[in-house]
């Protein structure tokens, strides 16, 4: 079974993008995934003196070594102002200060998702240009337009096409994921 992680670039309380994290890992019963609520990740934000006069916390250290135990990642990125969040974008800053290829052979399932007619697309196209630089191969993408209406707590997503599209990325995904060992 492949060791997959599963976190939302958001670290907000309420974040949508983690409710869609977690809906999708609730379709991955036959696997272990590693959930992170990103919301209690308290994240300094990244500055080369801050770096040299402190160094790297544990935690960050911890998030690293779970990054390249996973062979796959299901990550949503949230939107702000057509970008990804100053959140998500120093997360990356910092693993990447502790490595360059942090997501080095990591497949990704990459999602987003917003209140917008959009989900968020904008942030999931420069997210999905951004990672592989730091290794990561993005195997699969999907988009949730008009999350308060298109997705109910519980239910997950109640859009026909939405939830078909959800689900093609996600075997998408798995697919690409290395075979059991």
């Amino acid at each position: 079974m492949s060791n997959i992680m599963a976190f939302a670039g958001s670290n907000s309380s309420t974040s949508i993008n983690f409710a869609l994290v977690k809906y999708t890992v609730s379709l991955l019963p036959d696997h272990k995934v590693q959930v992170m609520n990103m919301a209690q990740y308290d994240l300094t934000m990244f500055s080369e003196d801050y770096e040299k006069k402190h160094g790297y916390t544990n935690s960050l250290i911890e998030l690293r070594d779970d990054l390249h135990k996973a062979d796959g990642l299901i990550l949503s990125v949230n939107e702000h102002n057509g970008n990804p969040s100053a959140y998500f974008k120093n997360l990356i800053d910092w693993l990447s200060r502790l490595e360059r290829k942090f997501l080095e052979d990591t497949k990704i399932l990459l999602m987003s998702t917003s209140p917008g007619k959009r989900g968020g697309m904008s942030s999931l196209e420069k997210v999905e240009q951004m990672l592989p630089r730091f290794g990561a191969e993005v195997t699969a993408t999907f988009s949730l337009p008009s999350f308060n209406d298109t997705f109910v707590d519980k239910k997950g997503i109640v859009d026909a096409e939405l939830s078909k599209a959800h689900k093609k990325a996600i075997e998408t995904w798995l697919h690409s994921l290395p075979a059991e060992k």
